[in-house]
Order: structure tokens, then C-alpha cells, then sequence
């Protein structure tokens, strides 16, 4: 590149989108959403949404289960989309009834899957997604040992979840879930290219290039002769997948 030309700027950060709520403030949503109190609260590893591992007893004379749950607040941007996650919430209920390991939501006090709460976060108001799910005790994926059968594993779960989706839910707003620059959708993978800039001088920086560069080159252009998962890749890969 020549002196006179100008490298391209990397893309602007987004707004804070992640929640940003402290255990006190959490531990107050769980018992006036809710209506559990909370014995032990802890922080879990989240992308955009936050997340809290729950221990929770009813109050006295309420009726409410006690157990393990997962304190899930959904990030600023997607929770302005309440369609989307309500086709989730109702994907995840769907699956658990067919027997799949996923969550299920605890009803709120009024007896709803969630709850809508507008913060300010210091900067500007927000508006944020709250759901308490069931604890699925178990191991991530990310924790586990990358082994052929592993990964036969989980492409095994992916399989079935997505044909049993395909075959027997409906909803109507399935739409919703069809985003058209959604990054975790697999034939997106050249817009990641606007991300490399966040590497920096990581030692891992060529191989993503390459990796990007090849799959551009080689797959993009065979993309229609595969068949594409309606679902799974919608729902399931960021957030819900655990391997038990």
C-alpha cells in the first residue's frame, strides 16, 4: 500500500450492550421477580448476555420451588427484539417436553417466562430481558478434551435437535430467528473479517486469517450444495449447547 493511501479504520465499538448488573442487584431482581429468596449467588461466564448461578429457597407460605437456577439477563440489543426471544424461550420449553437436557424458565410472580426491567446504567436507560431457568448441572464444552467422539457428540445432539424442530414445532414467529448478519451463523463467516483488528499482534492472527480466507474460497461458493440446519444454528449454538 502506497504512502498517500489510507488504512481502513476498524469498526466503531457498539454501544455497552452487556449487562452489567452487581450480585446485590441481582440477588433483588431473583426475590422481587421471583419471589425466592437467594442463599448463594455467583457469576458465570457470558458473551453478551450475564449471567448468575442461582441457589434459591422459597419464601415462607408462598408455594414456590426451591433448587438451582440460572439468572439469565439478556443483553440491551436482543432484548429489544422480544419476538426473538420469545421464540426461544418457547424453543427451549419445546425441546425439554421432547426430552432434551435443555432449561425451562421459572414462571415470574405474575406468571410469565420473563420480565422486561429498565435500568440506568449511568450513561443512558436500558431495557433488559430477565429469565431465571433450571440449573443444568454438567460440564461445558469448552471445558472438555477436543476428541472424535466429542465432537460426534455433539454433532449427534445437533442432528437431532434440529430435525425434531423441523418436523414438529411451529410457531408464529419462527421468523424472527432468521437474522441476516447474525455472526454465528456459519455462512457469515467472511463478516468476520472486520473483527480481526480486536487480535491485535495475537500469534493467532494469521491462522484466523487463513481460516477466514479459505472457508471464503472454498466453501462460500459450494454453500448451495449443502443442506443448511433451519434451526439449531438459530437457537442453539450460543447459548444453550451443554454437553452433560
Amino acid at each position: 500500500m502506497s504512502s498517500g493511501e489510507q488504512q481502513p479504520l476498524p469498526p466503531q465499538p457498539r454501544p455497552l450492550i452487556k449487562p452489567t448488573f452487581t450480585e446485590k442487584q441481582a440477588t433483588e431482581l431473583v426475590r422481587r421477580i421471583f419471589g425466592l429468596e437467594v442463599s448463594r449467588l455467583r457469576s458465570l461466564p457470558s458473551y453478551d448476555d450475564q449471567n448468575f448461578h442461582v441457589a434459591a429457597a422459597s419464601f415462607p407460605g408462598t408455594g414456590e420451588s426451591s433448587g438451582d437456577f440460572v439468572l439469565k439477563i439478556i443483553n440491551a440489543e436482543d432484548s429489544q427484539n422480544s419476538d426473538l426471544v420469545e421464540v426461544q424461550t418457547q424453543i427451549m420449553m419445546f425441546l425439554s417436553g421432547e426430552g432434551f437436557p435443555l432449561p425451562t424458565p421459572h414462571l415470574t410472580q405474575d406468571g410469565k417466562v420473563m420480565s422486561l426491567e429498565t435500568v440506568d446504567t449511568g450513561f443512558c436507560t436500558q431495557t433488559f430481558v430477565v429469565r431465571l431457568l433450571s440449573y443444568l448441572p454438567g460440564k461445558t464444552v469448552a471445558t472438555l478434551p477436543v476428541t472424535p467422539p466429542v465432537l460426534y457428540d455433539i454433532g449427534q445432539m445437533a442432528a437431532k435437535l434440529d430435525k425434531t424442530l423441523a418436523e414438529k414445532f411451529q410457531h408464529p414467529l419462527i421468523k424472527s430467528l432468521h437474522r441476516g448478519e447474525f455472526i454465528w451463523n456459519l455462512s457469515n463467516v467472511p463478516l468476520l473479517k472486520k473483527y480481526l483488528y480486536a487480535l491485535g499482534k495475537s500469534e493467532y492472527l494469521d491462522a484466523v486469517k487463513q481460516v477466514i480466507e479459505q472457508f471464503q474460497v472454498n466453501v462460500i461458493p459450494k454453500l448451495s450444495l449443502f443442506r443448511s440446519c433451519k434451526y439449531f444454528y438459530l437457537v442453539m449454538m450460543r447459548s444453550l449447547l451443554i454437553f452433560l
